[in-house]
């Protein structure tokens, strides 16, 4: 039998470890500041007051005031609570579908692969981002208008990867013997062959919510997300564009926050694609 060399295989876990940890933590704290954000914030978020208009930084306000005199670190905190749901949702929608889109073309094939593959590649052939800016402003700005944009056009990605897995999985040997005891295909697919292809949808799902979280902020920047005054990463980010030089943190804030999030996802999706990865 061969030897297992633990000190390489502790090596190459430890990045892998770091990124799941860093990644991890740093949601983790997103996540409780959304969980808490009347308490972190220590200011409402629309409140505004006129008498302290653009104020810089100080113990009460630490990042200043808006042009409105609303606490900009209120609203931070509070559009966590907006901009990381509407992003996990727009996600979760899009991949359930096409996880299970995916799971029937690959086992069935024929024309149920035909029609899917056929209506992926419509939408996969206008760009991305055009798409959804032009499925919301048909179905109206808002959450439901950005979950019904991002599951019309996100849910492709998720079929193509789960088809594939499944084209090859289904001649596995675990598969063949399902069948021949007779198992019914239902079973054969959310027991046998969902558990063995749901892998790589997951890891890719965590780099797509990076971008979904991108193109939120950008649509409420354009004015066609969660329209105001509800604190929301983007909508700030354009409020502040005109004050940049004099008030900077009106709008480096929530690019910032932008930022972190990505980055945390990200760093999450490293450790996950080398963690399951079969060595």
């Amino acid at each position: 039998m061969a030897r297992v060399d633990v000190g390489a295989w502790e090596a190459r876990s430890r990045p892998r470890r770091r990124s799941l940890v860093l990644g991890g933590g740093i949601l983790l704290v997103l996540a409780l500041v959304a969980v808490f954000a009347p308490v972190v914030a220590g200011h409402d978020p629309l409140a505004q007051d006129p008498a302290n208009l653009l104020a810089d930084p100080s113990w009460r306000h630490p990042l200043g005031t808006d042009h409105l005199g609303r606490d900009i670190w209120a609203r931070l905190v509070h559009a966590t609570r907006i901009d990381l749901p509407v992003a996990f949702l727009a996600v979760l929608a899009p991949f359930c579908l096409g996880t299970a889109l995916g799971l029937v073309a690959g086992y069935l094939g024929s024309f149920a692969d035909s029609l899917f593959m056929r209506i992926g590649e419509v939408v996969l052939a206008f760009p991305f981002n055009v798409l959804v800016i032009a499925l919301v402003f048909v179905c109206g700005s808002g959450v439901t208008g950005i979950l019904i944009a991002f599951t019309a056009v996100g849910w492709v990605s998720y079929l193509i990867i789960v088809r594939g897995e499944v084209l090859t999985e289904k001649r596995q040997e675990y598969v063949l013997a399902a069948r021949a005891l007779g198992y019914s295909r239902r079973r054969i697919l959310l027991r046998h062959l969902l558990p063995n292809v749901i892998t790589q949808a997951i890891v890719y799902a965590m780099s797509d919510i990076v971008m979904t979280i991108t193109t939120i902020v950008a649509l409420g920047f354009l004015g066609l997300g969660i329209a105001p005054p509800t604190p929301e990463w983007g909508s700030m980010i354009a409020d502040g564009t005109e004050f940049l030089v004099t008030h900077w943190p009106l709008a480096t804030a929530p690019g910032i926050a932008v930022a972190l999030t990505g980055w945390g996802f990200s760093l999450l999706g490293d450790g996950l694609a080398d963690l399951l990865r079969v060595e």
